[in-house]
């Protein structure tokens, strides 16, 4: 991996630019939670396509593909955040967590499979937590099937998966998220089945838009609250959102819903876990959090105002 260019600050997250063995180039980044320290949280994002052909309404790392990342490129970048800070490999961290979700569609490269069947041998860390957002493109059925046999051998009770739904009206979502994807009832049916005893509920991820259908009944009549939990979070400043005249239904100040408080308040009332996720604020200048995108930063004409400050 050749570092080409590192944005952001040791005390809140590093965007590292850099060039795999095999030529691509991406991006990754490596976060803590203020006032959390390294040693009890530490969180990887990692990509796995070059670009992404699925073009989500708010996500800037769409509306290009160049192909998938082999085993080894992927490797490559936790690898460098890893020996970064631990040299040994050995990771002292109650909660280490390794997500693939900063460029690319995980679920439309099998070699991510292959990466998450060597993690526990590669690193020695009991905090191990690998987690995967998707949108669970249409045609990835045996994806899923092995993701599951996965878990099962390897990340009982320490596996995040998360699914964008955005939306619960489906003409909806299939405009938010431009590619034919599993339904709600599709995703319901593969929770069934994912989540057994002792697991991690699966994440039902929104990122809350003022404009977007958000229907409580419809998550209470397709999803278990045992097997499932909602996630809210802001639609970040992206230059698609922006594009795409998306406002973000989080007051980030308050911490607060605009106007879906009820889709809250019902999905509760109903045993619903429901978490309202803003994260660190000044992940938005560093380009660190989710949708962004610092390649589009450094391409873009007009610069966006509310993010991307520190490129």
């Amino acid at each position: 991996m050749r570092i080409i260019r590192r944005i952001g600050k040791e005390e809140v997250a590093y965007v590292y630019l850099g060039e795999t063995s095999k030529g691509n180039l991406v991006e990754f980044v490596e976060s803590i939670q203020p006032p959390v320290p390294r040693e009890k949280k530490w969180v990887l994002i990692v990509s796995t396509l070059v670009g992404c052909p699925v073009g989500c309404f708010m996500c800037d790392a769409g509306g290009f593909y160049r192909g998938k990342l082999s085993s080894e490129e992927i490797l490559e970048q936790i690898d460098f955040l890893v020996e970064s800070r631990y040299p040994d490999r050995k990771v002292p961290v109650e909660k280490f967590k390794i997500q693939f979700a900063r460029m690319g569609e995980p679920a439309l490269n099998d070699a991510v499979l292959d990466v998450l069947e060597d993690l526990p041998k590669r690193y020695n860390a009991f905090g191990l937590l690998p987690s995967i957002s998707t949108v669970a493109p249409h045609g990835t059925d045996s994806f899923f099937e092995e993701l599951l046999k996965i878990k099962e051998k390897h990340y009982r009770g320490r596996f995040q998966l998360q699914f964008s739904i955005h939306s619960t009206n489906e003409r909806e979502r299939d405009r938010i998220m431009p590619v034919k994807k599993w339904s709600l009832r599709e995703i319901s049916e593969y929770g069934k089945t994912f989540v057994k005893q002792g697991d991690r509920k699966i994440t039902l991820n929104f990122a809350a838009a003022q404009n977007y259908s958000l229907d409580p009944d419809v998550i209470v009549d397709l999803f278990d609250p045992k097997k499932f939990l909602v996630k809210i979070t802001p639609v970040n400043p992206t230059y698609r959102s922006r594009e795409n005249d998306l406002k973000s239904d989080v007051d980030v100040e308050k911490g607060v819903l605009i106007k879906h408080q009820k889709f809250v308040s019902k999905l509760r009332e109903a045993g619903f876990e429901v978490i309202l996720s803003i994260g660190e604020l000044e992940e938005n200048k560093i380009g660190s959090n989710c949708g962004q995108y610092v390649q589009r930063h450094l391409m873009s004409q007009k610069k966006l105002e509310e993010g991307y400050q520190y490129v």
